[in-house]
């Protein structure tokens, strides 16, 4: 019996990663992000009655997948870009959190029979966690800028967290009847914080110490597999986030990987951790699509019509909420980083707030929080409205990740967004300064080598000129340099300069002139240079 059931185990996660490649592939083919796609295509899978149904086990996302998703997302998350707009990062993790949990408690209070503002402070916390995956792959597509899909980036990483902590209040308040008093929820608040950000130093802070001394590729990636899940634990020991500890240390070690890495875990890493994230970010959400049959076959007390538009009804209220905010937060985070930090940022327009505001898409944490919901009280009634409310979290996966999510294209061009042009700028520059910096260095060298060294350099300068020249011009991207035959010297040399070129742009990036993507993109490239020359 248990080798049968480890078989049909087996046989269904292999249907679900086919049909992950085979929907995203499909999704590639028409130009949209592929989580649309995997989600619609998991609701219309669960239509068919005679399939398998797959529940969604909370535990496993949020110990199995959410841990290597946020650190990940920190690990490339830029330091200069997310410290640059914490501000307005804050006002979404934590400011619109609490608007939402008000607004939606108000709200449903109001529109929804049955729901007083307790229910609606819990369903308020299950869906102000935003998902900024589609969001995010779509602005950059269409070239959105650059600081927009920064702050949106940073929200969906810390507003885990606050959300979470909010659904932890409002379920106590439901499940015992109490609520906690404000200087006791403020120290849990610091405690949850404090907490969490310690650790996830802490955690950064040992795993960079031990990388340090571990040059063996798979090793090294290895323990950045295992990193999320060590930070993940230590702080939920302590009864600390979780969440806000991998998140800042994937920030740290993202900031440090410079240092730690090795050529090959670099190379190899960037390989194993994308397809990683693709694979986890796939099959949840196929499998958020497939829960709605379970869903529905929880609610007997609704008929369809009412549950359509009361589910309408709610999905319009949580947008609503989302871009009554966006506009006076805005305003605030403006105040503060001019007036209070003085940071001199421009003013941002009407237009991009807007895109804020229609960019707050929900996913698998939402849906995971909904069903992770007890079931009983503690006076052992059953948890009320606990299928509606799972109903209610789905219908708003669905208005915010496939309505909106297929609009906002057509929404940024309407306003006209769909520009770039300050980071390839912001590229050129850099780039332009570490070859200069490196011609330069030849320039000197020339002057005082041999006579039969001469031609190296000569050969050497021309090249790096070359690339100068194509990078001023703004032609296409660098890509890694042709395998050409040198002698011992030459290609000593040519380590030397590589090494050159890495520390000056990790100089620009310690000195805020680049940011920590562009970094590893230069490093990527260097990498691969390197790789190519390396004995085999």
């Amino acid at each position: 019996m248990q080798a049968a059931g480890i078989h049909h185990l087996e046989l269904t996660l292999l249907f679900l990663v086919l049909l992950v490649a085979g929907l995203t592939t499909l999704a590639q083919r028409f130009k949209i992000p592929y989580p649309i796609v995997l989600f619609m295509g998991g609701v219309v899978l669960s239509l068919f009655r005679h399939l398998p149904q797959i529940a969604l086990n909370p535990d496993v996302v949020f110990l199995v997948v959410l841990p290597p998703l946020l650190f990940i997302g920190g690990f490339n998350t830029s330091w200069r870009d997310f410290h640059k707009n914490i501000v307005s990062i804050l006002m979404l993790a934590f400011g619109l959190v609490g608007f939402t949990v008000l607004g939606v408690a108000v709200g449903t209070a109001w529109l929804i029979p049955g729901f007083d503002y307790r229910l609606g402070a819990v369903l308020g916390a299950v869906v102000s966690t935003t998902d900024a995956i589609a969001a995010t792959a779509i602005a950059k597509r269409l070239g959105l800028p650059r600081r927009i899909v920064d702050v949106l980036e940073g929200e969906s990483l810390v507003n885990d967290a606050s959300g979470l902590l909010a659904l932890q209040f409002s379920v106590a308040l439901v499940v015992a009847g109490t609520r906690p008093g404000p200087g006791l929820a403020m120290l849990e608040l610091l405690w949850l914080v404090a907490g969490g950000i310690a650790i996830g130093l802490f955690a950064g802070l040992v795993i960079h110490k031990v990388s340090l001394d571990i040059t063996d590729s798979p090793v090294e990636i290895t323990l950045s597999l295992a990193t999320p899940y060590m930070a993940y634990l230590a702080a939920e020991g302590i009864h600390a986030s979780g969440v806000l500890a991998t998140v800042v240390c994937g920030l740290y070690l993202g900031r440090k990987s410079s240092e730690t890495l090795s050529i090959n875990a670099r190379i190899d890493g960037t390989a194993v951790w994308k397809t990683l994230e693709f694979g986890l970010n796939g099959l949840v959400f196929i499998l958020m699509g497939l829960q709605l049959r379970l869903i529905l076959s929880g609610i007997h007390d609704r008929s369809v019509s009412q549950l359509i538009r009361y589910g309408i009804t709610f999905a319009i209220l949580v947008v609503a909420l989302r871009i009554i905010w966006v506009y006076p937060g805005a305003a605030i985070a403006y105040w503060i980083r001019n007036d209070v930090l003085h940071q001199g940022q421009p003013r941002p327009t009407g237009k991009q707030i807007f895109i804020v505001g229609w960019t707050g898409m929900r996913g698998v944490l939402a849906l995971a929080a909904a069903i992770s919901l007890p079931t009983v009280l503690e006076n052992g009634a059953p948890f009320p409205q606990r299928n509606f409310i799972i109903f209610l979290t789905f219908c708003v996966i669905f208005g915010t990740l496939v309505l909106q999510g297929l609009t906002l294209p057509a929404v940024i061009r309407k306003l006209g967004l769909a520009v770039g042009g300050e980071q390839n700028m912001e590229e050129q520059q850099a780039r332009l300064l570490i070859l200069n910096t490196v011609l330069d260095y030849l320039r000197d060298l020339s002057r005082q080598a041999k006579t039969d060294h001469k031609e190296i350099y000569e050969d050497m300068i021309r090249h790096y000129q070359a690339r100068a020249t194509l990078v001023e011009g703004g032609g296409e991207e660098m890509k890694p340099e042709r395998e050409i035959a040198l002698a011992r010297y030459e290609r000593n040399l040519s380590q030397e300069l590589r090494a050159l070129e890495r520390s000056t742009a990790v100089m620009l990036r310690n000195e805020d002139k680049i940011n920590d993507e562009m970094l590893r993109t230069i490093e990527r490239e260097l990498d691969l240079s390197e790789a190519r020359f390396q004995d085999t």
